[in-house]
């Protein structure tokens, strides 16, 4: 059996459709659902079974893993970087997983865990070292303290413990994260009820709509976790990225053109995307400076240097997919007003 905590979530949802692709159905999610919304996410999987996070941990503290457990998918946390309840963020993500991480030492089973590219802040490096993390919230500090966690006690352990630290996210099944979701489906949903986009003018040196960070499918994601579980003598922290940054504008110009092709509108570049008042930039919010993230390349490297050979979507293509998704599972309604009213 398969352990997924938050199995109903974004990333960990997409994880169980891949189990499931891969002939795997014995799986038990662990998540809350507390935002009945996510249950569509686990629409058309097949699961063997369900458990409360709160009941789960309970259980594995009682008396340890189900005695079947093949392996761990620990995805489940709190991940809103501008949460301001720090007790919270801190019990949900470190010490929940403190616990996770014992149970399966104790019981010699593989751990695969989300942790993420926030732990490197505002730095130009993005290598897998102690020395390029300075997390600047509540949420990156909560992976940063677990990451450096393992780190101590890898002496003791000997099956497989794997961080994974995404970069920006984007695919199906993240509606319910809100203002949390990835930037990729705000800008489907912004450019097809308003007809245009906001994006930030320049920052750190960049200029407007050109902050750049390592935009990755969730299909790809999904493939990293499946090949660690394929190769369980490795262990590790893995940065899980395309290792090629890309602008805001590159964003928004996939974006722009895969509506205007439902439209049967012609392609658009991006300075006449910008001169007809498609794309409208703005200042970046005082609140949001300080903790703002200008550019971001995951150093793929050690990755690499495991066996990972299977290559990522470009941007282009892995917007293009997702919007066929979107399309299909959960469609806008797409304003056809050709002179976009400021909003």
């Amino acid at each position: 059996m398969y352990v997924v905590t938050g199995g109903a979530g974004f990333i960990g949802s997409n994880l169980v459709e891949g189990l499931n692709r891969s002939g795997e159905n014995d799986i038990l999610v662990v998540d809350e659902f507390s935002d009945v919304s996510q249950v569509q996410n686990l629409a058309g999987c097949r699961i063997a079974d369900y458990q409360d996070k709160e009941d789960f941990l309970m259980s594995i503290e009682r008396s340890g893993l189900p005695s079947t457990t093949s392996a761990v998918f620990h995805m489940g946390a709190c991940s809103n970087t501008m949460a301001e309840d720090g007790r919270y963020v801190m019990k949900t993500n470190f010490d929940y997983s403190k616990k996770l991480l014992h149970a399966c030492v104790d019981s010699s089973v593989p751990l695969i865990y989300a942790s993420s590219a926030a732990v490197y802040g505002r730095g130009t490096s993005f290598a897998e070292s102690e020395d390029h993390e300075y997390p600047l919230n509540a949420y990156a500090f909560s992976k940063q303290l677990f990451d450096s966690y393992v780190r101590k006690e890898v002496a003791r352990i000997s099956s497989q413990v794997v961080a994974l630290r995404y970069f920006n996210v984007y695919g199906p099944r993240e509606a319910h994260k809100a203002s949390m979701a990835s930037i990729v489906y705000q800008m489907f949903k912004q450019y097809s009820k308003h007809g245009r986009l906001r994006l930030f003018r320049g920052t750190g040196g960049y200029g407007d709509g050109e902050q750049r960070r390592d935009f990755i499918s969730v299909d790809d994601i999904v493939s990293v976790n499946l090949f660690f579980l394929e190769n369980p003598e490795l262990s590790g922290i893995f940065n899980v990225g395309t290792g090629c940054s890309r602008s805001f504008n590159d964003v928004a110009l996939a974006v722009i053109n895969n509506i205007r092709a439902t439209l049967r509108q012609s392609p658009i570049t991006l300075k006449d995307s910008v001169a007809d008042g498609l794309i409208k930039y703005f200042d970046i919010p005082d609140s949001l400076k300080p903790r703002y993230q200008s550019f971001t390349e995951a150093d793929i490297t050690r990755l690499c240097n495991a066996g990972f050979s299977s290559g990522f979507r470009s941007l282009e293509e892995g917007v293009s997919t997702y919007h066929s998704w979107l399309k299909e599972e959960q469609p806008f309604e797409i304003s056809t007003d050709s002179s976009p009213a400021d909003q």
